[in-house]
């Protein structure tokens, strides 16, 4: 089974645009919880543009009570807040990843060739708290095989947008083949593999036959569905609410 880790950055988001804390990140987290969730994923980037230090905090206290659930955290490890917030928190995994304060959203996967003997000590602090280490890679496997070796990071996470806009634009069946080509490259390495970026309802069935991949953190598409699934409802209470007063 792959377990799925809910990326919690698209609420974040959503509540920063005003000031009176709605909706609730850790109401929102609670509610994946009760659903099922294996894990909880946020990525607390310098400018907060979506998660807080706070919201991390936060979820880390809420989490003492689910002691089954995962708390996944991603980040560039060599922005020193980040450090300073694993080095607090302790999470169960933490996913480095290799993007730049300025970027829209993260957009590609370490050159291990170029960083990752920087990222081994790194590795082993985090390593050393406890938390398992994943890093953010494309599917190279020529990169792939630089990880092990340099880091020795536990897991990788493959960066699956690629392969998310060739499904979408009805051509994926290569971009396919190379995600489990660097799959079967990663697990022949003695690396877990946890998967994510743009994955959807969609395409997530086609990408999962790849065997044993172990996580996929997915937010912005879970978060939209939530808002196709239950916009209804709510439209539906509101208007019950209003009709109540004529």
């Amino acid at each position: 089974m792959t377990n799925l880790s809910v990326n919690l950055n698209k609420v974040a988001l959503l509540r920063n645009s005003r000031t009176i804390g709605l909706p609730s990140v850790t109401k929102a987290a609670e509610t994946c919880i009760r659903a099922g969730t294996h894990g909880l994923t946020v990525h607390p980037r310098p400018d907060e543009r979506h998660i807080r230090r706070s919201d991390v905090y936060e979820l880390a206290e809420l989490l003492k009570a689910h002691p089954g659930i995962e708390f996944n955290i991603e980040g560039n490890p060599l922005e020193p807040k980040f450090m300073a917030i694993i080095k607090d928190v302790q999470p169960d995994q933490v996913t480095l990843v290799p993007d730049d304060p300025k970027q829209f959203t993260s957009d590609h996967g370490w050159n291990m060739a170029q960083d990752g003997d920087r990222l081994r000590p790194i590795v082993e602090e985090i390593q050393s708290l406890g938390a398992r280490v994943s890093v953010f890679m494309d599917p190279d496997p020529a990169q792939i095989l630089l990880v092990k070796p340099k880091t020795g990071s536990d897991r990788i996470e493959l960066y699956t947008e690629p392969y998310a806009t060739a499904h979408r634009e009805g051509q994926g069946e290569r971009h396919f083949t190379a995600y489990a080509e660097a799959a079967k490259v990663a697990q022949r390495e003695g690396l877990g593999v946890n998967a994510g970026h743009d994955l959807n309802l969609d395409n997530l069935p086609q990408f999962l036959t790849i065997p044993n991949i172990l996580e996929v953190s997915i937010g912005h598409a879970l978060t939209a569905d939530a808002l196709d699934i239950w916009l209804f409802n709510a439209v539906k209470a509101y208007l019950e609410a209003t009709s109540a007063h004529p």
